[in-house]
């Protein structure tokens, strides 16, 4: 009888081994999958940081090229403005000029015709070049109002970022998509 017991006290725990087996190998199997699942995740994040990075990168490169352009402006309305010291020291000098002429021209009314009609010439010209010295500040306001939608789109996008990098400070918000 005691055989009897041995037998079915090592027959019982044979099924017993081979559950626990099973169990470790559906615990490790699990195992497996969750540590599957967290390289993914880390593996995405990782993208995403990079992608991050690179769209930082050319948001620099972006602003750094407005500052040139910006500066190239500033350059640009500086030689303006020299012109216009010319162009006025130059028709200062003209009047000057025409002065002197329309004294010696008294005798000839039809000469001093001719140099009122140069004169007019001159006018028109110089208010020809305003025309153009405007229509160029025109220019350079609606470079600077798209220079002002663009710091717009980058601070959006800068904003957009701040929440997504604020998203992965908190791990559990990453789980409800909603939040």
């Amino acid at each position: 009888m005691a055989e009897q017991d041995t037998i079915a006290s090592k027959e019982s725990t044979a099924p017993k081994e081979k559950e626990s087996a099973v169990s470790w190998l559906a615990k490790a199997g699990l195992a497996g999958l969750l540590l599957i699942v967290a390289t993914g995740a880390f593996l995405g994040m990782g993208l995403f940081m990079w992608n991050m990075g690179n769209d930082m990168r050319s948001m620099t490169k972006s602003v750094v090229q407005m500052g040139l352009d910006v500066t190239s402006m500033a350059n640009d309305v500086g030689k303006m403005a020299g012109r216009m010291e010319v162009m006025a020291k130059s028709m200062v000098d003209g009047q000057a000029g025409m002065s002197k002429d329309l004294a010696a021209m008294r005798v000839g009314m039809e000469s001093m015709g001719g140099y009122m009609r140069s004169m007019g010439g001159d006018m028109k010209a110089m208010a020809n070049d305003i025309g153009v010295l405007n229509k160029n500040i025109a220019s350079m306001s609606i470079n600077m109002a798209n220079m002002n939608q663009s710091m717009a789109v980058m601070n959006n996008s800068m904003l957009r970022m701040s929440a997504d990098i604020n998203k992965f400070t908190r791990p559990e918000s990453i789980m409800n998509p909603f939040r």
